[in-house]
């Protein structure tokens, strides 16, 4: 079976080729299909295994970042979504789509609670960061898009990723039940950091993506979309020249992940 992946776009979203490309570059059969059309035949959801949440500003980013998306998906979808999961499918948000996920209560999802408990605030520069960093991805996580990941490095472009949790409860459940999936490292000491701008928003423990309790529902900052091709990468000549350019660009692991689960289990 091929993997078919709906990407909504619209109203402000962006980056939907890359995420396509992405996806049908390891298999996958990908639909880009605007918002209104989703919003008016919500069952069209049954047709796939994949919802990906693309980034961009959805809708400006007014009141804040993704919330009146959420409040679409919240009306509109509220029921397909839970039939979705629900049937063990996967979704997937990066930047804005991850910022709709958290503001509509589907991360962290605690005891099958959309209730919100972490949001992502501006960041603490208070200017767009637009960089690459390195991530790690946590070997204990559940998250299925990070599995056989350590390190990459993915481009950020955001003025509101710094995650942010209602209380130590909540950060703490985050880690004993293995849904943080990714972190800003320094590549010097190979741990997790607060610095800036190797953390380019402040997030709280250096956290840059987390995962549901299923490990299904994946959200974070960076834009796996984005280094798609080795040549995406800014130091793609240094890296030919010192024979280490990869064969692929390292993003899409994260995609190819989420194919193979799909043949695996749906």
């Amino acid at each position: 079976m091929q993997p078919k992946i709906l990407i909504p776009m619209g109203y402000g979203l962006n980056c939907e080729n890359e995420t396509a490309y992405a996806f049908t570059s390891v298999g996958g059969k990908a639909d880009k299909v605007h918002l209104s059309e989703v919003f008016a035949k919500p069952s069209i959801l049954e047709d796939y295994q994949v919802l990906a949440m693309v980034g961009g500003f959805s809708f400006g980013d007014h009141i804040a970042a993704g919330k009146v998306l959420a409040n679409r998906y919240r009306y509109h979808l509220a029921e397909q979504l839970e039939l979705f999961m629900a049937n063990g499918k996967l979704i997937i948000g990066i930047c804005n789509g991850f910022q709709s996920m958290v503001q509509y209560g589907l991360l962290p999802r605690f005891d099958d609670s959309s209730e919100q408990l972490v949001s992502l605030a501006q960041n603490d520069s208070g200017v767009l960061e637009d960089r690459w960093v390195t991530l790690a991805a946590n070997t204990d996580s559940r998250c299925i898009f990070t599995q056989n990941l350590r390190s990459l490095e993915l481009p950020v472009r955001h003025g509101e990723g710094k995650l942010v949790v209602r209380d130590k409860g909540v950060l703490q459940r985050l880690w004993t039940q293995g849904q943080v999936a990714l972190q800003y490292l320094d590549p010097t000491t190979g741990k997790a950091t607060m610095k800036y701008p190797l953390n380019p928003n402040g997030s709280v423990d250096s956290i840059a993506g987390i995962c549901d309790s299923t490990g299904r529902v994946f959200g974070l900052m960076p834009h796996p979309e984005a280094y798609n091709n080795p040549y995406n990468h800014p130091n793609w000549l240094l890296q030919r020249q010192a024979k280490s350019l990869p064969s692929e660009g390292l993003g899409l692991q994260i995609f190819r992940n989420a194919i193979e689960y799909v043949q695996r289990n749906l």
